[in-house]
C-alpha cells in the first residue's frame, strides 16, 4: 500500500513561480526578463539563455557586437494573443570580424514568425480539435494566410510525410469526391483512397490516405504506382463502388487484391432499376409523371423500404398496388430488390452469398418479357458478379466508411466556406480525417 503521507512529503504541491516552464520558454532556451499586459494581448521580453559565440566563418571566438530586437507568436496564454519580444544578440569576429547574429532555431523555423511551441499548438488544435484556420488566426493574433502557412508546412512535414502512414495498410476503399461546384466539370472531382484496415479490424475508424485530382482509371492507377513495393505486396481487399475504371486501375496495379463492390452500391443500383420500372409503368398507364395522388407515386418511398421495416399501413398500400397486373412489373422489381437486401442482411454469410448467387443467376438466366430494367440489372451484376460475392468473404470491405469519410470532408468544406486552391483542399482534408490523433499525440 502506498504511503500518501510519504509521498506528499517528498513530492512537493506548491513550487515557485517559474515563468519560464509556465510559458514554455525553457524548452526554447529563452528566459523572460519582463512582461506588458494590454486588454487584447500580452508581451513577454525575453533573452537567450546560451550564446553562440562562435564565427560561421572561421569558427573563431566572437565578442558582443550589439543587440537587435525580434517578435515571435506564442502561445496563446490566457486565451489571448502573446508575443515573445527577444533580444538577440550579435557577435563579431575577433580574426575575420564577421559579424553575425545569433540563431534562433530552438525558438522557431526557419523563416517563420511563430514559436516551435505555437506552431504545434497550432496544428494540434487544426488536427485534433478540429478548429477552423481562422479561429487559430485570431486566437494567435495573427494573419489567416500565416497560421495557414504554419499548419500546413508542419503537417506535410510531421504528420503528412511521416514515413510510418502507410504501414499496415490491408484494405483500401475508393471513391470520387466533388470538391467544389463550380467551374468546369473536369476539375470538380477528386479521387479519394481511404484506408480501411481499422474497421476490418474494429481497431479504429478509417482514415484518408490521399486525395488526387481526376476520377479515372488512370488516376487511380498512377496514384497505386506511385506508392511503393511494400504497400502494394500488403494490399489485400480494395473496395468499391460500380465504377468499372476503379476495378481496371486495381487488376493492373495490385493484381493480388480482391476487388469488392460494397453493399451499399449494389442495393442502390438494384433500386434506381425498381424505380425505373415504376416511373415506365407509371407512364404506360396513366400517360403522365407521377402526380400527387397516384398509387405507384405515392408508393414510391414505400418501396424502398426494407420488408422488415413496413408498417401495417405501408403493407395494405403494397398488398393494393401489387394487386392491379399492370403493376405486375413494379412488383418483381420489389422482390428482387427485397431479395437483395436479405442477402445482405442475412448473419450467415455463406447462406447470403448462395442466395446473393441464386439472385445473380435467376437474373443472367432470361428475365421474362417486358421486364427490361431487370434484364439490364442482371447484365450488370453478372459482369461484376465476383465483386458482389467477394463481400461475403470480406463483409468489413465495405465503401460505407468511405462515405462517411466524404461527408467529414464537406462538412470540412462547410466550415472554410468552400476552397479555391486544390492543394490547401488536400492539405486540409489529409489533416482532418488522415487519423492522426495518436500520431499527434505523440509529436505533442
Amino acid at each position: 500500500m502506498t504511503d500518501a503521507t510519504s509521498t506528499a512529503s517528498t513530492t512537493p504541491l506548491v513550487t515557485v513561480p517559474d515563468l519560464d516552464r509556465f510559458a514554455r520558454l525553457d524548452s526554447l532556451g529563452l528566459t523572460v526578463t519582463g512582461q506588458q499586459i494590454f486588454p487584447d494581448h500580452a508581451v513577454l521580453f525575453c533573452e537567450v539563455t546560451v550564446g553562440d559565440d562562435r564565427c560561421p566563418g572561421c569558427g573563431g571566438q566572437g565578442r558582443r557586437h550589439d543587440t537587435v530586437l525580434r517578435r515571435f507568436t506564442h502561445l496563446p496564454l490566457g486565451h489571448r494573443p502573446t508575443w515573445l519580444q527577444v533580444a538577440t544578440p550579435r557577435y563579431e569576429c575577433r580574426s575575420c570580424g564577421k559579424v553575425w547574429r545569433h540563431r534562433l532555431r530552438a525558438v522557431a523555423r526557419r523563416r517563420s514568425r511563430l514559436t516551435r511551441a505555437a506552431g504545434m499548438w497550432a496544428l494540434a488544435a487544426v488536427v485534433l480539435d478540429h478548429v477552423p484556420v481562422s479561429s487559430v488566426a485570431r486566437i494567435l493574433g495573427i494573419a489567416w494566410h500565416t497560421a495557414h502557412s504554419a499548419v500546413a508546412e508542419l503537417g506535410r512535414e510531421l504528420l503528412i510525410g511521416h514515413p510510418a502512414r502507410l504501414d499496415g495498410v490491408a484494405v483500401i476503399g475508393v471513391d470520387e469526391h466533388c470538391w467544389r461546384h463550380t467551374g468546369f466539370l473536369s476539375d470538380r472531382f477528386v479521387t479519394v483512397i481511404v484506408d480501411l484496415t481499422p474497421v476490418r479490424d474494429r481497431s479504429g475508424p478509417a482514415r484518408l490516405l490521399d486525395m488526387v485530382e481526376g476520377r479515372s482509371a488512370s488516376v487511380f492507377q498512377t496514384w497505386l504506382d506511385a506508392q511503393p513495393d511494400t504497400f502494394r505486396n500488403t494490399v489485400q481487399v480494395v473496395a468499391m463502388d460500380g465504377f468499372t475504371g476503379f476495378k481496371t486501375a486495381a487488376a493492373a496495379a495490385v493484381p493480388d487484391a480482391v476487388a469488392v463492390m460494397d453493399p451499399f452500391h449494389v442495393v442502390a443500383l438494384v433500386g434506381d432499376k425498381l424505380d425505373l420500372a415504376r416511373q415506365r409503368v407509371q407512364h404506360d398507364t396513366l400517360g403522365h409523371r407521377g402526380h400527387a395522388g397516384d398509387p405507384l407515386y405515392a408508393a414510391r418511398r414505400t418501396l424502398r423500404t426494407g420488408q422488415g421495416l413496413l408498417t401495417d399501413k405501408q403493407q395494405a398500400r403494397l398488398a393494393t398496388l401489387f394487386a392491379d397486373q399492370e403493376h405486375l412489373p413494379v412488383e418483381v422489381g420489389w422482390c428482387v430488390y427485397q431479395d437483395v437486401i436479405a442477402a445482405y442482411r442475412d448473419p450467415d454469410k455463406t447462406a447470403g452469398k448462395t442466395a446473393m448467387t441464386r439472385i445473380i443467376d435467376s437474373l443472367r438466366s432470361g428475365v421474362p418479357a417486358g421486364l427490361d430494367e431487370l434484364a439490364q440489372l442482371g447484365r450488370t451484376l453478372h459482369r461484376r458478379r465476383d465483386d458482389i460475392l467477394a463481400w461475403f468473404t470480406h463483409p468489413g470491405a465495405s465503401n460505407g466508411p468511405t462515405e462517411a469519410i466524404n461527408g467529414r470532408l464537406e462538412h470540412l468544406r462547410g466550415i472554410a466556406l468552400g476552397f479555391r486552391n486544390l492543394t490547401n483542399y488536400r492539405i486540409r482534408s489529409l489533416l482532418e480525417a488522415g487519423g492522426f490523433r495518436p500520431l499527434t499525440h505523440s509529436l505533442l
